[in-house]
């Protein structure tokens, strides 16, 4: 955002280095592909929530122990226990270097599932332009609201369906991206898509059911 750099949700583990998802379809370890070639240097550190496809072990270990790290308040002291010198847990709004950083409503799945895998959240990035990234949350009123109050001109999503054996997805699905498509003139792009072992919703059966959406390949740079 400008000239100030957000790293959002880190996981840095290399292929096969983390075990399968559990009570998942399949038993291929994450994460499936490598991190892709790209400038890592961060002003911040910001964490949707503390899910091991968002931020790991190998993240803890990797990132700056000083460094600025935003994140639910419910997951603050567990940063600070990990080492973590500058945790800023976002109540409602805070800013950074000129950028206002807002925390918005997610809900990880349905039903007593979504209660079940704890708190998250989106976060908007306001500065000259407005980057809603929406977090690990299927679409409902919280969502359609966000979009509304901020008008931002770029959404990301996380896609990729992701589900259990048992219940209902508890990430975006075509659905649920096709109502994000629906309710706002922003440029969409949906991520978390063919990487972790539990997200079976791929890139070619996105693409192939809704227009206007980006779903970037690994590495992929897109400017608001």
């Amino acid at each position: 955002m400008g000239d100030t750099t957000f790293l959002v949700d880190p996981m840095f583990a290399s292929p096969g280095e983390n075990p399968p998802v559990p009570n998942s379809p399949n038993n291929r370890r994450n994460p499936l592909v490598p991190m892709p070639a790209v400038d890592l240097s961060y002003d911040a550190v910001v964490v949707t929530h503390r899910h091991s496809d968002h931020f790991d072990e190998a993240a803890t270990e990797e990132l700056n122990g000083d460094v600025a790290l935003f994140c639910q308040p419910e997951e603050s002291e567990a940063f600070t226990e990990e080492g973590f010198t500058d945790v800023r847990p976002v109540n409602d709004e805070i800013t950074f270097e000129g950028v206002t950083i807002h925390r918005t409503p997610a809900r990880h799945g349905h039903g007593e599932l979504a209660e079940d895998m704890g708190p998250v959240s989106g976060f908007v990035f306001e500065s000259e332009k407005t980057v809603y990234a929406a977090g690990d949350t299927v679409w409902y009123e919280p969502v359609k609201e966000t979009l509304g109050q901020f008008d931002p001109e770029m959404v990301i999503l996380n896609g990729g369906e992701a589900r259990f054996e048992q219940g209902d997805p508890i990430t975006m699905g075509i659905q649920d991206i096709a109502a994000v498509r629906d309710a706002t003139d922003a440029t969409v792009a949906v991520v978390h898509m063919e990487a972790i072992n539990h997200c079976l919703l791929g890139r070619d059966e996105l693409q192939s059911a809704i227009e206007n959406v980006l779903v970037p390949e690994d590495g992929m740079q897109i400017t608001v």
